[in-house]
Order: structure tokens, then sequence, then C-alpha cells
């Protein structure tokens, strides 16, 4: 069976909330897509929602809503403490609604606002033009600016919580291998429905993002594989996870966990041997490779960075190279002694050797050299130019591709 991930749309595909009527999914259960989707669970008590967007979508999805459940919302539950499912919190909770979230959230909550600036400017690459063009578009119908909502949740639970609201079931597992220590599915048993969130990432049937370019703490490839077997262990018969259209069949669902999972040990495992072995973490990064037999895309985590990841994850940042691993001076230190005993002419027309031979990343390391002493040099910034658009010509990962994209643009503008 081919995997999930040749049908589903990827990551380029995710848009912010239009406030657009929300889908019924059935089961009492409406979706209104965004950044991360939110859902509305129809309960006699009041509607539960699951996330809640980025802040200035918040009034979207509450025009999504409209005419669906008109009393308060009797519950928020949070799949996860990133703010694209948090943000709109504040706007879409009423007086006395319960926020529920794992126990782990608040210290989610506090890496984001410790590192708010750090991340959102790493990450802007990727999402700025998504999100500016979101912004005017939710101004256009009249929504003023909203602050991203910082929320304290009124309940949290370590591992397992059931719940009755409104007649409704529901049962909040935690999974910590997912995008976050502080991730739970909700179960709900009566219609054999699990809402998942991000515990696979935006893009079901992929491979995890152990770490992302933006910068967050490591993910234990263990810990994701584990979360993983809870859901499967279910035997859900619709799986709704944060972006995209449900996957629905009870043996679809267990085929692509099963196929997840075994992937992800594979990568873990063989990384692992490699350590032991004394392999280097660059030769296992191109040598790791998801069995053949196994279906799984790589359009927003890459198994090469998951291997880079898990060996980092358990040895840390020094990989036994060299001795100048140890102090704080950066290679580009000697950029300009290079560039003067070689000349850059030559190191550009080395770089443009590998490159016309297909090594694009060798071409990349000498024009890097050449650029830290000499920025404007016009060969060096063209060969690199050039070198992005041949990976970016292969690219398949939202993430590599962004910021490929935008490595050509910068070099391009200052050419």
């Amino acid at each position: 069976m081919d995997g999930i991930h040749r049908t589903r749309p990827g990551a380029d595909a995710i848009a912010p909330c239009r406030g657009e009527p929300a889908v019924h999914l059935g089961d009492g259960i409406w979706m209104s897509p965004g950044l991360s989707n939110s859902y509305l669970l129809a309960t006699d008590a009041g509607p539960v929602l699951c996330n809640t967007g980025m802040g200035f979508e918040a009034p979207l999805h509450q025009r999504a809503y409209a005419g669906i459940a008109d009393d308060p919302v009797a519950a928020i539950v949070l799949t996860q403490g990133h703010y694209d499912h948090v943000g709109g919190v504040d706007v879409l909770r009423d007086e006395g609604t319960d926020v529920i979230a794992q126990a782990n959230f608040a210290v989610w909550r506090d890496d984001n606002e410790r590192l708010e600036a750090f991340r959102s400017r790493n990450a802007a690459f990727a999402w700025i033009d998504a999100i500016l063009a979101a912004v005017a578009y939710a101004e256009s119908l009249g929504v003023g600016a909203v602050a991203q909502a910082r929320p304290e949740p009124t309940t949290t639970f370590e591992d397992r919580l059931e719940l009755t609201i409104g007649g409704r079931r529901l049962e909040l597992l935690a999974v910590p291998g997912g995008e976050t220590t502080d991730a739970l599915v909700v179960w709900l048993p009566e219609c054999r429905t699990v809402l998942t969130g991000n515990l696979t990432g935006p893009l079901f049937g992929h491979v995890p993002n152990l770490v992302t370019m933006r910068g967050d703490r490591y993910r234990d490839a263990l810990a994701y594989v584990a979360s993983l077997e809870r859901v499967r262990d279910l035997g859900a018969e619709r799986l709704i996870t944060g972006h995209f259209d449900p996957i629905v069949g009870a043996d679809r669902i267990a085929t692509e966990l099963d196929a997840m999972c075994e992937a992800m040990v594979w990568v873990h495992d063989r990384t692992v041997d490699g350590m032991n072995a004394g392999t280097d973490v660059h030769t296992l990064m191109r040598d790791v490779v998801v069995p053949g037999h196994l279906d799984v895309g790589e359009g927003y985590g890459k198994t090469s960075w998951n291997v880079r990841a898990i060996w980092e994850t358990y040895a840390g940042w020094f990989h036994h190279r060299s001795t100048t691993e140890l102090y704080a001076v950066a290679p580009s230190a000697v950029s300009a002694d290079i560039v003067a005993a070689a000349g850059a002419d030559a190191l550009v027309a080395a770089a443009r050797a590998h490159l016309d031979a297909g090594r694009p990343v060798e071409a990349l390391h000498l024009t890097d050299v050449v650029l830290a002493a000499a920025p404007e040099d016009r060969g060096a910034r063209a060969v690199a130019a050039e070198a992005c658009a041949v990976l970016l010509d292969g690219a398949d990962n939202f993430w590599e591709a962004a910021w490929l994209r935008r490595a050509i643009t910068r070099l391009d503008d200052t050419a």
C-alpha cells in the first residue's frame, strides 16, 4: 500500500483561518481550518473546543463556528503548548470555560516566552509571508489586532483524564513524544475517533521532525514511537490531525502508524549502532535511510536531520572531530586567512568545479569561506546561489525549501 502522504497536501498548503463556515465531520464534530485547525465538539452543556489557532485567527474561528452552538464554551482542550494551538484562547473562552492541558504545559509556555524573540526570528523565513497575508486578510474583514494568548490552564493531568461533558465522553491521553512533552490526544470512544493535534507533526504519514530549524528542545525518538503506539492501540476508526482532512478506516490508520513507528525505530537503532561502531555523524546522516518497504514521507522532517538529532540527544554537542570544537572560535575566524593564502578566485573556481560535478554542498562550503571574508564577492555569490538552486530543485521538505529560497533571494539581492 502506498503511504498516505502521497495523497495528502504538503506543508505549503497550510493556510490561516479564513472565517468560512466550519465543516461538519459527523458525530457532532466541526472543523475550522487554520495554521493549526480548531475543532468544535458539540455537547449538551455547551461546545468543547480543541485548539484555538493563532491569536489573530481566533475571531475568524469564532466566525466559523457561529450558529453551531449558542451556549458558552464549556471547555477548551489544548493538544500542545505551541502558539498556533493556544494563541486564540483569550478570544474563544467564556466566563467559566475550563482550559485543559497536560501537566507539562507550563514548561512549554515558559520556553515560548523565554525564547520568543529567538524562535520568532528563526521561524520567520518560513512563515512570515503567510502570517502577514493572514493579518491583512483579517483586517480587511474588520478584525483588529489580537495578541497571542498566554493561557493558564484551569485543569491539568499527568497521564489520563476521563471527562463527561454534556453527555459526551472524552478521554485525554498524554503523548509526550510528539512536538512537545505536553502533547495530548483526545479520544472519543463512542464514535471511535481520536484527535491527535500535531502529535505526528503537521503532516501525517511522514517522518517526525525531532528538532526544528527554528530551534526547539530535542524530541526523543523512542518517546515518539511509544506515543504513536498508544494512539494505534486505541483502534480508532477515524484519526483527526491538526491539518487537513481526517484519516478514515481502522486498518489504514493502524498500517500508517505501524510504518511510522517501524521507520523511526530503524533510524534510531542504526544511528545507535553507528555511534557504537565509531562512525561519524555526517557519514550516518548520509547512510542511514528508511527501509524501502516503508513508504513514509519527509515533507516536514528529514531522516538525515533525525539521525543528527538522535546522536546529539544521546551524546551532546561534542563530536570528537576536532580540538577546535572545545573553544569559542568559529571556523569563519580564519576565513580571511584562507582567502588570502589561496586567493578568492581560486576558491570560487574550486567551488564551481564541485558544483559542475554535482556536489553543491561542497561548493557551498567553499563559497562560505570566501563570503565570510568578502561578503560582496560576486563570483562566490553567483556560485552559492546556483548551488542553492540545485539543492532547491531536489528539495521536497518544507523547511529545507523555504531556507533555500531565502538564501537564493539574499544572494541575488546583493549580488
